[in-house]
């Protein structure tokens, strides 16, 4: 059982107070965005002997990993932890496929440009599909509206960047349709901004009058404009479903789906990769062509993630990857094995638990994880939650 410190990232749009206190450390006044558990190379935890993560596994793959995940998945750790706490919007992003990050990762290092360098988009050459745990109410949006809501989203906004929107969602086949009309709001204006702050003023006036065709959809867009001024993130979030997730519910995001996480505290399990192409609403290297050649324009509803109950103390939310699967536990003061295929890492969300191999014994406080090797045998005891992180 090797306890983990987790890598943190002071991103701007990062709460400054919900992560410190989940994690028991004092608030600095500084944004924490996100903690990463994981031994992705750009920031892996740290073990209490003054290694890192990635360290751990490359002195011994296989005893770490396990012979089938090395087979399967490759010798390094597959998936990557985090909790993510958006205090206002992130970006506007797609996550690649495998394919075209490993492609998008050789053209840029062909290129000499520096993994650390601001303008570069691919970090590494593997795909990042995620899953993420709403802890409190969590909102975005995500995936793609059927072309026809979101013609009953932009009803009443009579603007010339909208009739042009409209002509192109409504030409072709669903799919050509929605992909013409999102690249026209991402590219195809010339005067952005005044055209973004116009239709903001319709939406801000059909809300207060009662005439919006979709409220949650309204109030979102009035919230990005306000965090960002005329960016045309503003406008394609209209196109996207509005999603809330409410303590204990869960959404996939494949590869290829728009989304942007507005607000909230999660913990979120993803493929080992930092690879995001943005589109708008951010101050980062934006891509909006990047974004475009890799996106799926097929309309389809956020993906919600079911637990399947394995019994009274485990259920599991199960992803349609190889990378991850993600399980809460609940011991209800009983004592219960931490099962799981492969290297497994365990976060304790609240109450109080402690963990058990052979004849050690760990207390794990709430924010705390741990990393546990393939093969080893592990029993949890207490009150409490418990995320288990694993390969299915």
């Amino acid at each position: 059982m090797q306890p983990l410190v987790p890598a943190l990232q002071h991103y701007a749009w990062g709460s400054s107070t919900a992560l410190p206190a989940l994690l028991g450390r004092g608030a600095d006044g500084r944004p924490v965005a996100e903690a990463w558990f994981g031994a992705h190379p750009s920031a892996p935890s740290q073990l209490e002997d003054g290694r890192t993560l990635v360290q751990l596994v490359e002195d011994d793959p296989v005893g770490v990993l396990g012979a089938d995940v090395v087979a399967r998945l490759g010798r390094q750790l597959p998936y990557l932890l985090k909790i993510i706490a958006p205090a206002s919007p992130l970006s506007l992003q797609v996550h690649p496929t495998a394919e075209q990050a490993a492609l998008g990762y050789v053209r840029e290092e062909r290129a000499g440009t520096p993994l650390d360098a601001p303008q570069r988009t691919y970090r590494d050459a593997n795909h990042k599909p995620e899953m993420v745990f709403a802890l409190e109410t969590f909102e975005a949006v995500s995936g793609f509206r059927a072309p026809r809501r979101a013609l009953e989203v932009l009803s009443g906004l009579e603007t010339p960047l909208i009739a042009k929107t409209v002509e192109r969602l409504t030409h072709g086949s669903s799919a050509q349709g929605m992909r013409s009309a999102f690249e026209y709001v991402l590219l195809g204006a010339r005067d952005r901004e005044s055209d973004v702050s116009a239709v903001v003023d319709q939406i801000d006036r059909r809300l207060r009058s009662g005439q919006s065709p979709s409220e949650h959809s309204d109030r979102v867009a009035l919230r990005l404009a306000e965090a960002f001024p005329g960016d045309r993130g503003v406008l394609a979030s209209l196109l996207l479903n509005p999603v809330t997730l409410y303590p204990g519910e869960v959404m996939f995001v494949p590869a290829g789906c728009p989304h942007a996480y507005l607000s909230g505290l999660g913990v979120e399990i993803m493929a080992s990769s930092d690879n995001v192409v943005r589109a708008g609403l951010t101050p980062k290297h934006i891509d909006a062509r990047a974004l475009l050649d890799i996106v799926d324009v097929r309309p389809a509803p956020p993906m919600r993630v079911a637990a399947e109950r394995i019994n009274g103390h485990v259920q599991v939310y199960f992803a349609p990857v190889e990378d991850f699967e993600l399980a809460v536990l609940e011991p209800d003061h009983a004592t219960i094995p931490v099962r799981g295929a492969g290297p497994r890492i365990v976060l304790a969300l609240d109450g109080a638990l402690e963990l058990r191999a052979g004849g050690d014994a760990l207390p794990v406080r709430p924010g705390s994880a741990v990393f546990l090797a393939d093969g080893e045998d592990v029993w949890v005891s207490g009150s409490g939650r418990l995320i288990r992180a694993s390969v299915p």
